[in-house]
């Protein structure tokens, strides 16, 4: 009755929280993505090899997963809102300090710092968010949350080109010049973020409990479902990375010398579009399903995909438009139980309490996956060509079903 006496604006409360932690995440991909657009600016000026580019990504990628696994007990014992603040700002300072690094082992050691700084963002916000929504509006709360890291890579992309356009291609902006924008977001989510009380009351009224310690770790490596989730988180980021990594060349391959890498990489967008919706549609879903529903649904979604996967190669034969189409509707289906890992299903596995250390432990397993996306991929792809590959990817979507039905226990369902 108390909030309903406060007014509307106490209810629209937690859904600005919400698009402000986007925001806040959208900033730490500016100063993130952006390398990706400096990376030919850097060879061109430093006179450096790809490979010696493609180490400064290995290495910050082992950074930003070791963060994973180190920042997420951390979290849950200092709290969500120190530990985002912290993040972003150590991010932009970072970001500031990669566009003066005066050699390109300095600049990998900064950016690799960055990232390391940044691994810390994602189970802080996933720390705050319970407290805020009811059990049955989380899901679909983290499923926007989630919405976050598919759109901060468009707009990293998009701002570090625009910068590289106004700095007549100097990569030392591009590669600064996001930590401006994210220092002005970082003052937004300083001033609008709950304090400590303010967040304590929100916990307390959503029966939301803490008294997270090191020595119950032990605990959560009885459960089933953490083992389950970590198996997911591994084989959904292969299969997810293994799409943003290859399939603008798989377009561009298929196509044969008419084939331009603009044409491929429009070709290629319907993963993520269609993979944005995909989140929130099975956001919605999930709050509404019970256990055994949402297992079942789970299964589909992942069969459909390897289906899906295994027509591709046909489908080539016939117009890479009809690919198009496919790959878009992989990634409606496949993005979503995606998302579910690091969010909703990290929340489930041990409670808030636990949150930030699940959720940082699922995300790192993935990325050890992801760091093995290009050359084990590749090494599938000398063997037999894009048809193995996509068998491959096939494979690995079904066992993903599979392990699905083994989400929830049977007490549970």
């Amino acid at each position: 009755m108390r909030a309903n006496a406060e007014g509307p604006g106490v209810v629209m409360r937690p859904a600005v929280w919400l698009a402000t932690l986007v925001v806040g995440y959208i900033g730490v991909y500016l100063c993130r993505k952006n390398f990706s657009v400096a990376l030919p600016m850097i060879q061109e000026e430093l006179g450096v090899s790809r490979a010696e580019l493609g180490l400064v990504a290995s290495v910050s990628t082992i950074a930003y997963a070791a963060g994973k696994f180190i920042f997420g007990p951390v979290i849950d014992r200092v709290g969500g809102r120190v530990c985002f603040l912290g993040s972003l700002i150590l991010v932009a300072g970072f970001a500031l300090a990669g566009g003066v690094a005066p050699s390109l082992g300095l600049l990998t050691v900064v950016y690799s710092a960055n990232r390391f700084a940044g691994s810390a963002s994602w189970g802080s916000m996933v720390k705050l968010v319970p407290g805020w929504f009811s059990a049955r509006g989380l899901p679909l709360a983290m499923a926007w949350l989630s919405l976050s890291f598919v759109f901060g890579g468009v707009c990293a992309v998009l701002l570090a080109g625009q910068i590289a356009a106004w700095s007549g291609n100097n990569w030392r902006w591009v590669m600064a010049g996001p930590a401006l924008v994210l220092i002005v977001i970082w003052i937004w989510c300083w001033r609008v973020l709950p304090n400590g009380a303010t967040q304590a009351q929100a916990n307390a009224n959503r029966g939301v409990t803490e008294g997270f310690r090191l020595n119950q770790l032990p605990e959560l490596l009885r459960v089933r479902q953490f083992w389950v989730v970590c198996a997911l988180s591994f084989a959904l980021t292969l299969l997810r990375e293994t799409f943003n990594v290859w399939t603008v060349d798989f377009f561009k391959t298929s196509g044969g010398a008419e084939m331009s890498n603009r044409m491929a990489a429009f070709l290629s967008t319907p993963f993520d579009a269609c993979g944005a919706l995909g989140i929130v549609v099975l956001g919605w879903l999930f709050g509404r399903l019970g256990p055994r529903g949402r297992m079942h649904l789970l299964c589909v979604m992942l069969v459909l995909v390897a289906l899906l996967l295994q027509s591709v190669p046909w489908l080539s034969q016939h117009g890479l438009w009809s690919v198009s189409l496919a790959i878009g509707a992989i990634g409606f289906l496949a993005y979503g139980p995606y998302s579910l890992l690091a969010g909703i299903l990290s929340v489930e596995i041990r409670g808030p309490a636990y949150v930030a250390t699940v959720a940082g432990v699922v995300d790192g397993v993935g990325y050890v996956a992801g760091f093995m996306t290009g050359h084990t991929f590749g090494l599938i792809l000398d063997w037999g060509g894009y048809e193995l590959g996509f068998r491959f990817l096939a494979g690995l979507s079904v066992i993903s079903a599979g392990l699905c039905l083994f989400l929830y226990s049977r007490k549970r369902t």
